[in-house]
């Protein structure tokens, strides 16, 4: 049960932080090197390193080092369970929504079964 994962709950904890976001933002475009990464942040490479972590610990991003760089990679397909959780509350909520209207279009009936 999707309610119940493990994976998803890393990915929804790991997309909580605006830092992390604006990483897979800028990753969205494109690997980036960690400096590259780290340059509109307001924080300690270290800081950055860490948030890197949860990235990388959620699935969402990969890393390779070359040398004394490290570069950074999106994993989009990491993105489908979360996509596919919100689609199903969507279609939930969507479907609800339809059946309100078409009660609220409904003729209201008096006691004996009759339309007002």
């Amino acid at each position: 049960m999707l309610n119940h994962s493990p994976s998803l709950d890393l990915m929804f904890a790991a997309l909580a932080d605006g830092s992390r976001r604006s990483m897979v933002d800028r990753l969205s475009r494109g690997p980036a090197t960690v400096k590259q990464l780290a340059e509109p942040l307001v924080m300690s490479l270290p800081a950055v390193l860490q948030h890197l972590r949860v990235l990388e610990e959620s699935g969402l991003v990969r890393s390779a080092k070359s040398g004394r760089v490290r570069t950074c990679h999106l994993e989009p397909a990491a993105l489908n369970a979360a996509e596919q959780w919100i689609a199903d509350r969507r279609a939930e909520w969507l479907s609800r929504l339809d059946r309100l209207g078409d009660y609220l279009e409904t003729p209201e009936l008096d006691s004996e079964g009759d339309q007002s």
